[in-house]
């Protein structure tokens, strides 16, 4: 499907799951370099820690975050979830010394540019994805 300046992209929020709070930000921190951002969440939900990806607000962008809660567990084999990258390279150097563990180094995916493949310290498999 083509895209046109009518398509709505239907993603808008990511929440990946972790048990370990501290150790997953210090993961996703020090892979992206990146500021996760404290999140209050509503007064209902008493066990809910969540810490936000950066976002720009009113951009195009999605965001999403990491959140620890006895309700849903960290795990391989779920939902797939792609950061974007300059050249997705980079992160994947940097996963094994933040204490995850690569599953496939980047590779080309014809027109629609490079991805990687990776373990969170959390079970998490997660995605990089860049143009070059």
């Amino acid at each position: 499907m083509q895209m046109t300046e009518n398509t709505k992209n239907p993603f808008t929020w990511v929440e990946i799951y972790v048990d370990n709070m501290s150790r997953a930000q210090k993961f996703y921190e020090e892979v992206l370099q990146i500021q996760m951002i404290p999140m209050q969440t509503p007064g209902e939900f008493v066990d809910l820690e969540m810490l936000s990806f950066p976002w720009a607000e009113g951009g195009t962008n999605i965001s999403g975050a990491l959140c620890k809660t006895n309700e849903m567990k960290p795990g391989s084999g779920g939902t797939l979830v792609y950061f974007t990258c300059e050249d997705c390279a980079n992160e994947t150097d940097r996963v094994e010394n933040a204490g995850g563990t690569v599953l496939q180094n980047k590779y080309p995916i014809g027109e629609h540019g490079f991805c990687s493949i990776v373990i969170d310290t959390e079970g998490n498999t997660i995605g990089f994805h860049s143009n070059k």
